[in-house]
Protein backbone atom coordinates (compact mmCIF):
# COMPACT_ATOMS: atom_id res chain seq x y z
CA UNK A 1 0.00 0.00 0.00
CA UNK A 2 1.53 3.72 -1.22
CA UNK A 3 2.40 5.60 2.06
CA UNK A 4 3.91 9.28 2.27
CA UNK A 5 7.67 8.72 2.11
CA UNK A 6 8.70 12.50 2.41
CA UNK A 7 10.15 14.75 5.28
CA UNK A 8 7.17 14.53 8.28
CA UNK A 9 8.95 17.46 10.15
CA UNK A 10 7.29 19.74 7.34
CA UNK A 11 3.81 18.21 7.88
CA UNK A 12 3.69 19.59 12.03
CA UNK A 13 4.99 23.11 10.63
CA UNK A 14 2.08 23.26 8.08
CA UNK A 15 -0.76 22.26 10.91
CA UNK A 16 0.99 24.42 13.46
CA UNK A 17 0.91 21.49 16.02
CA UNK A 18 3.09 18.42 17.08
CA UNK A 19 1.45 15.58 15.77
CA UNK A 20 4.07 13.59 17.13
CA UNK A 21 5.10 11.99 13.71
CA UNK A 22 8.72 11.31 14.91
CA UNK A 23 8.58 9.57 18.64
CA UNK A 24 11.13 10.81 20.80
CA UNK A 25 12.31 13.91 18.81
CA UNK A 26 9.01 15.28 18.92
CA UNK A 27 9.49 15.68 22.99
CA UNK A 28 13.37 16.96 22.40
CA UNK A 29 14.36 20.65 21.46
CA UNK A 30 15.11 19.18 17.74
CA UNK A 31 11.52 19.11 17.10
CA UNK A 32 10.80 21.53 13.88
CA UNK A 33 7.76 22.95 15.43
CA UNK A 34 10.15 24.12 18.41
CA UNK A 35 12.67 25.89 16.45
CA UNK A 36 10.44 27.57 13.47
CA UNK A 37 6.96 27.52 14.83
CA UNK A 38 5.05 28.78 11.25
CA UNK A 39 4.24 26.90 7.97
CA UNK A 40 7.10 25.63 5.68
CA UNK A 41 7.56 27.52 2.69
CA UNK A 42 8.92 30.98 1.57
CA UNK A 43 5.48 32.78 2.79
CA UNK A 44 5.49 30.46 5.85
CA UNK A 45 5.70 33.87 8.41
CA UNK A 46 2.89 35.59 6.15
CA UNK A 47 0.39 32.88 6.95
CA UNK A 48 0.01 33.49 10.83
CA UNK A 49 -1.13 36.92 10.30
CA UNK A 50 -3.82 35.07 7.50
CA UNK A 51 -7.66 35.10 8.43
CA UNK A 52 -8.46 31.30 8.00
CA UNK A 53 -11.48 30.82 5.72
CA UNK A 54 -14.31 27.91 6.92
CA UNK A 55 -13.01 25.88 3.83
CA UNK A 56 -9.55 25.94 4.66
CA UNK A 57 -10.39 25.83 8.64
CA UNK A 58 -12.52 22.44 7.21
CA UNK A 59 -9.11 21.41 4.90
CA UNK A 60 -6.54 21.27 8.04
CA UNK A 61 -8.56 19.72 10.11
CA UNK A 62 -8.78 16.40 7.69
CA UNK A 63 -5.40 16.98 6.94
CA UNK A 64 -4.53 16.81 10.61
CA UNK A 65 -6.64 13.63 11.06
CA UNK A 66 -5.07 12.08 7.72
CA UNK A 67 -1.43 12.87 8.52
CA UNK A 68 -1.79 11.54 12.29
CA UNK A 69 -2.74 8.04 11.16
CA UNK A 70 -0.52 7.96 8.21
CA UNK A 71 -3.22 8.00 5.09
CA UNK A 72 -3.26 9.05 1.83
CA UNK A 73 -6.21 11.17 0.41
CA UNK A 74 -7.92 8.01 -1.22
CA UNK A 75 -7.36 5.62 1.45
CA UNK A 76 -9.06 8.67 3.86
CA UNK A 77 -12.15 9.18 1.64
CA UNK A 78 -12.63 5.38 1.17
CA UNK A 79 -12.62 5.05 5.21
CA UNK A 80 -14.58 8.17 5.48
CA UNK A 81 -17.24 6.99 3.05
CA UNK A 82 -17.67 3.04 5.05
CA UNK A 83 -17.78 5.58 8.12
CA UNK A 84 -20.72 7.35 6.14
CA UNK A 85 -22.78 4.31 4.95
CA UNK A 86 -22.43 2.95 9.07
CA UNK A 87 -25.27 3.62 11.89
CA UNK A 88 -24.54 6.10 14.21
CA UNK A 89 -22.64 9.56 13.87
CA UNK A 90 -20.25 9.45 10.87
CA UNK A 91 -17.49 11.74 12.54
CA UNK A 92 -16.42 9.16 15.21
CA UNK A 93 -17.53 6.11 13.04
CA UNK A 94 -14.16 6.90 11.28
CA UNK A 95 -12.30 8.05 14.02
CA UNK A 96 -12.89 4.25 15.93
CA UNK A 97 -12.51 3.06 11.91
CA UNK A 98 -8.97 4.53 12.28
CA UNK A 99 -8.30 3.43 15.99
CA UNK A 100 -8.81 -0.59 14.97
CA UNK A 101 -6.23 -0.61 12.43
CA UNK A 102 -3.84 -2.71 13.43
CA UNK A 103 -0.62 -0.33 12.68
CA UNK A 104 -2.29 1.81 15.54
CA UNK A 105 -3.11 -0.61 17.79
CA UNK A 106 0.19 -1.66 17.79
CA UNK A 107 1.00 1.92 18.44
CA UNK A 108 -1.41 1.98 21.01
CA UNK A 109 0.28 -1.07 22.82
CA UNK A 110 3.28 1.01 23.08
CA UNK A 111 5.16 -1.50 20.88
CA UNK A 112 6.11 1.78 18.23
CA UNK A 113 7.72 4.99 19.68
CA UNK A 114 5.32 6.29 16.27
CA UNK A 115 2.47 4.94 14.44
CA UNK A 116 4.88 4.93 11.23
CA UNK A 117 7.29 2.66 13.47
CA UNK A 118 4.42 0.45 14.58
CA UNK A 119 3.02 0.78 10.52
CA UNK A 120 6.84 -0.59 9.91
CA UNK A 121 6.83 -3.60 12.50
CA UNK A 122 3.21 -5.15 10.94
CA UNK A 123 4.80 -4.93 7.62
CA UNK A 124 7.73 -6.85 8.23
CA UNK A 125 5.35 -9.85 10.21
CA UNK A 126 6.37 -9.13 13.83
CA UNK A 127 2.66 -8.81 14.24
CA UNK A 128 0.02 -11.43 15.00
CA UNK A 129 -3.89 -11.15 15.28
CA UNK A 130 -5.22 -14.33 16.78
CA UNK A 131 -2.02 -16.33 16.30
CA UNK A 132 -2.03 -15.66 12.48
CA UNK A 133 0.77 -13.26 11.11
CA UNK A 134 -0.92 -10.12 9.83
CA UNK A 135 1.18 -8.13 7.24
CA UNK A 136 -1.37 -5.66 6.28
CA UNK A 137 -1.50 -2.20 8.76
CA UNK A 138 -4.75 -0.95 7.04
CA UNK A 139 -6.32 -4.58 8.89
CA UNK A 140 -9.55 -3.69 10.33
CA UNK A 141 -9.78 -5.12 13.90
CA UNK A 142 -12.87 -6.78 15.92
CA UNK A 143 -13.87 -6.59 19.28
CA UNK A 144 -12.14 -9.74 20.80
CA UNK A 145 -8.96 -9.99 18.91
CA UNK A 146 -5.81 -10.69 20.10
CA UNK A 147 -2.93 -8.48 19.04
CA UNK A 148 0.91 -10.50 19.83
CA UNK A 149 4.34 -9.29 19.30
CA UNK A 150 5.86 -12.28 17.23
CA UNK A 151 8.56 -14.20 19.52
CA UNK A 152 11.57 -12.59 17.32
CA UNK A 153 9.88 -8.96 17.95
CA UNK A 154 9.42 -9.46 21.85
CA UNK A 155 13.44 -9.88 21.74
CA UNK A 156 14.07 -6.86 19.90
CA UNK A 157 15.74 -3.69 21.52
CA UNK A 158 13.90 -1.31 20.24
CA UNK A 159 10.73 -2.44 20.87
CA UNK A 160 11.67 -3.20 24.85
CA UNK A 161 12.67 0.38 24.89
CA UNK A 162 9.66 1.68 23.61
CA UNK A 163 7.51 -0.63 26.56
CA UNK A 164 10.48 0.48 29.00
CA UNK A 165 10.16 4.24 28.39
CA UNK A 166 7.22 5.25 26.43
CA UNK A 167 4.69 7.80 28.90
CA UNK A 168 1.67 6.62 27.15
CA UNK A 169 -0.54 4.78 28.76
CA UNK A 170 -2.69 1.69 27.35
CA UNK A 171 -6.15 3.31 26.30
CA UNK A 172 -9.31 1.85 27.94
CA UNK A 173 -10.67 -0.24 25.27
CA UNK A 174 -7.27 -2.60 24.99
CA UNK A 175 -6.59 -4.68 27.78
CA UNK A 176 -2.42 -5.74 27.86
CA UNK A 177 -1.00 -8.95 28.86
CA UNK A 178 2.11 -10.66 28.72
CA UNK A 179 3.87 -7.91 30.38
CA UNK A 180 3.20 -5.65 27.54
CA UNK A 181 3.86 -8.20 24.43
CA UNK A 182 -0.06 -8.80 24.17
CA UNK A 183 -2.95 -6.64 24.07
CA UNK A 184 -6.89 -8.15 23.61
CA UNK A 185 -9.73 -6.04 22.33
CA UNK A 186 -11.93 -5.41 25.21
CA UNK A 187 -14.39 -3.33 23.96
CA UNK A 188 -14.86 -0.55 20.75
CA UNK A 189 -13.32 2.72 21.29
CA UNK A 190 -15.51 5.53 22.04
CA UNK A 191 -14.73 9.10 21.21
CA UNK A 192 -13.80 10.17 24.56
CA UNK A 193 -11.04 6.94 24.46
CA UNK A 194 -9.64 8.56 21.73
CA UNK A 195 -7.26 11.25 22.41
CA UNK A 196 -6.57 12.41 19.03
CA UNK A 197 -6.55 16.68 18.61
CA UNK A 198 -9.19 16.20 15.50
CA UNK A 199 -12.85 18.22 15.14
CA UNK A 200 -14.13 15.35 13.03
CA UNK A 201 -16.85 17.29 12.58
CA UNK A 202 -15.01 19.59 10.08
CA UNK A 203 -14.06 16.53 8.12
CA UNK A 204 -17.91 15.77 7.58
CA UNK A 205 -18.96 19.05 6.80
CA UNK A 206 -15.83 18.96 4.53
CA UNK A 207 -16.85 15.36 2.55
CA UNK A 208 -20.46 16.70 2.24
CA UNK A 209 -19.77 19.57 0.21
Amino acid sequence: MARYTGPVCRLCRREKMKLFLKGARCESMKCAIERRPYPPGDHGRTQLRRKDSEYLVQLREKQKARRIYGLLEKQFRNLYEEANRQKGVTGENLLRMLELRLDNVAFRAGWGASRAQARQFVRHGHVKVNDRRVTVPSYALRKGDVVTLGEKAKAMIVVRHNLETSDRTVPAWLEAADGGASVSLRDLPMREHIDVPVREQLIVELYSK
